[in-house]
């Protein structure tokens, strides 16, 4: 290969579509994960030229590895450029009514999904040291929900602040093979994540009453969200930086979306949320 080689996970539509486009436009081969033909078939027509599909998904363990071998074959004795563990889901509503078999989906997909893709790609990004060239680079894609506790989305928020964890001990524990592990956190993205969520189940439970005010909070949060070709940007741009941090924060308005709500009074912050989701307490005054 003449350009250096990076995975990206869930590369069908928004971040990892953005991330895509980006990396090629930045000199980079990209191999791209999707979940089905007709997508893989679709990416390689949007891009003809430095893109390979990889049909995979993150809870697949076999298909995962058909597709390192893949990656592999066509990086020949080099090592990848980097890795962005893009793909995830959302599962949403009220935690006290929350199936037990839909959280672990949440963590199969969002945490444990991006382990095995990463324990799966290692040697290529730099522990096999009999490959060549510089170790490559781990984009774990969180979410502002990976540092601040939304209602409504425990199991999303479970999973980003898991993540988070995960990715600051595999930094620490990648300093062997000289990998850097760095988090991107996006506030509100344009993409079609705020469609994808169902929180219609909350119609049978004490939340009800709250329901139109949250669904319109997420419909205005995904139309004034900043446009997904910035992550996407700031993704090839951590991939080829030469000292990157190890967290960026992508929202609008960072003082108010993210310094300030992990360091203003966590009970504030509830009567702010309590206000203006209409939640009030049945028995006291929060």
């Amino acid at each position: 290969m003449t350009r250096p080689g990076v995975v990206i996970t869930g590369v069908s539509t928004g971040i990892g579509y953005a991330a895509t486009q980006a990396a090629i436009a930045s000199g980079m081969h990209v191999f791209g994960s999707v979940r089905s033909e007709a997508d893989a078939a679709r990416m390689r027509a949007d891009f003809p030229k430095h893109f390979s599909s990889l049909l995979f998904d993150v809870t697949d363990r076999d298909a995962i590895e058909s597709a390192v071998l893949l990656v592999a074959r066509e990086l020949g004795a080099a090592r990848l450029r980097g890795l962005v563990n893009n793909a995830g889901i959302v599962v949403a509503g009220p935690l006290l009514s929350m199936p037990m078999d839909e959280m672990r989906r949440q963590f199969d997909v969002n945490l444990f999904g991006v382990l095995a893709v990463t324990q799966a790609f290692a040697p290529l990004l730099g522990t096999d040291l009999a490959r060549t060239g510089a170790p490559g680079r781990i984009v774990n894609v969180s979410s502002v929900s990976g540092q601040f506790a939304f209602p409504f989305a425990g199991p999303y928020v479970a999973s980003k602040h898991a993540l988070e964890g995960l990715s600051g001990s595999l930094r620490r524990e990648l300093i062997l093979f000289g990998i850097d592990v760095i988090v991107v956190g996006p506030g509100a993205i344009r993409t079609p994540i705020w469609t994808k969520s169902n929180l219609k189940g909350m119609a049978s439970t004490p939340y009800a009453p709250v329901f139109d005010r949250l669904t319109a909070y997420m419909r205005q949060a995904g139309e004034e969200g900043l446009p997904v070709e910035r992550c996407g940007e700031l993704i090839a741009k951590i991939l080829t930086t030469p000292r990157p941090r190890v967290r960026y924060a992508l929202v609008r308005n960072s003082l108010v979306n993210s310094v300030l709500p992990r360091w203003l009074p966590q009970r504030w912050i509830d009567r702010v949320i309590a206000w203006r989701l209409g939640l009030k307490s049945r028995s006291a005054t929060i």
